[in-house]
């Protein structure tokens, strides 16, 4: 029962058989190989849309490479406080961007909003004793799980166009929003106005295959400097796009994605059954954040269980955790098996039928 992450789990089975298919015989290194030149032809079919591709091997490199292209070691890029660029980077995004900073503000479900972060910007004095807005970067899906809606993206590239910033997506569960908007990749990002994209694969199939697309041709114009200087410049770089392309054979990329979110629905809608647990957020893609008793929390330990404890700082504001309560998370992946589910479901129940017994 490891629910801690859809990072615990490898790569799926066309993934690495397009992998092993690649790995024969011989090929250019460092992209100039034909399946990277395929993969990055397939890129701009699927967003509908003339696109820069670099391919890297982390979400990290991807997000720090990416914001570094968007701004200037004197610029700001704003986010959400638990956003994964400023929370779980230890500093990646600054570093690459040689002294600019992140800035974090509040909303709900780890998401912001348009009326948030335009107050921000208007508050900012002008003078060249602060640092400039430069960029805005949302991770979608949130940090919270849950989904930025077209609209609420839109109404974000607004106000970006208004202060003259760039709109930054980290997409580490991209496919798995999309499956849960029902929309395109084209109709997610660069038709509501994001204008760079850190495209996650890892965590929905891929060994380690991420990349970072870009919908503005200026901002592409350094990248390839900057992914060499990161050490991203992968000499079997055909190993990677190899990734690539069996993640999107057959559309495996959406099933793998539909089958974590619908076990994710399955296990939400059981735990919300159960007496005394309820969500923090809603439930909207692969992941699940209830909040439980703190004794549940013990006895799911104890029978095995593994996942995360989660912070309170997004929550609504007619939301409180009470001292015998604890916000877990539990994340569902492409190969979680419903019978996982049904044992932690199973397990929850006996536990609160002892306690309620005793």
């Amino acid at each position: 029962m490891n629910f801690a992450s859809d990072n615990i789990v490898g790569a799926s089975a066309p993934v690495m058989e397009a992998l092993m298919r690649a790995n024969a015989g011989t090929m250019l290194a460092y992209g100039n190989d034909e399946i990277t030149k395929r993969i990055k032809a397939r890129f701009a079919e699927i967003f509908e849309h003339e696109v820069s591709v670099f391919l890297v091997t982390t979400g990290t490199a991807a997000n720090a490479l990416a914001l570094s292209s968007a701004v200037p070691p004197w610029g700001l890029c704003v986010c959400h406080r638990e956003a994964h660029v400023i929370d779980d980077e230890c500093g990646a995004p600054e570093f690459f961007m040689h002294g600019a900073k992140l800035i974090g503000l509040p909303g709900v479900g780890a998401k912001l909003t348009a009326e948030t972060v335009r107050s921000y910007l208007e508050g900012l004095p002008k003078a060249v004793k602060q640092m400039p807005p430069k960029a805005l970067s949302i991770s979608q899906v949130t940090e919270c799980g849950m989904v930025y809606g077209l609209d609420e993206i839109a109404t974000l590239s607004a106000v970006c166009r208004e202060h003259g910033l760039t709109l930054h997506m980290d997409g580490a569960r991209f496919v798995n929003a999309l499956v849960s908007l029902g929309c395109t990749p084209a109709e997610m990002t660069w038709k509501q106005g994001v204008d760079i994209l850190s495209f996650g694969a890892t965590k929905n199939g891929c060994l380690m295959a991420e990349a970072i697309v870009v919908f503005r041709p200026d901002l592409a114009e350094a990248l390839d400097y900057r992914a060499k200087r990161a050490g991203q410049v992968i000499s079997k770089g055909r190993l990677i796009a190899a990734q690539l392309e069996g993640y999107f054979a057959d559309d495996h990329w959406y099933a793998n994605a539909r089958h974590a979110n619908r076990m994710a629905t399955l296990l939400s809608e059981g735990l919300t059954q159960l007496p005394g647990v309820r969500l923090a957020w809603p439930t909207e893609a692969n992941e699940v954040f209830p909040i439980v008793p703190k004794t549940l929390d013990r006895a799911l330990k104890a029978a095995g269980a593994s996942y995360l404890t989660w912070t309170e700082a997004s929550l609504p504001e007619n939301e409180k955790i009470g001292a015998d309560e604890v916000i877990i998370r539990l994340v569902l992946s492409f190969a979680t098996q419903e019978e996982e589910v049904s044992k932690l479901l199973d397990v929850a129940r006996a536990a609160l039928s002892r306690q309620a017994a005793e």
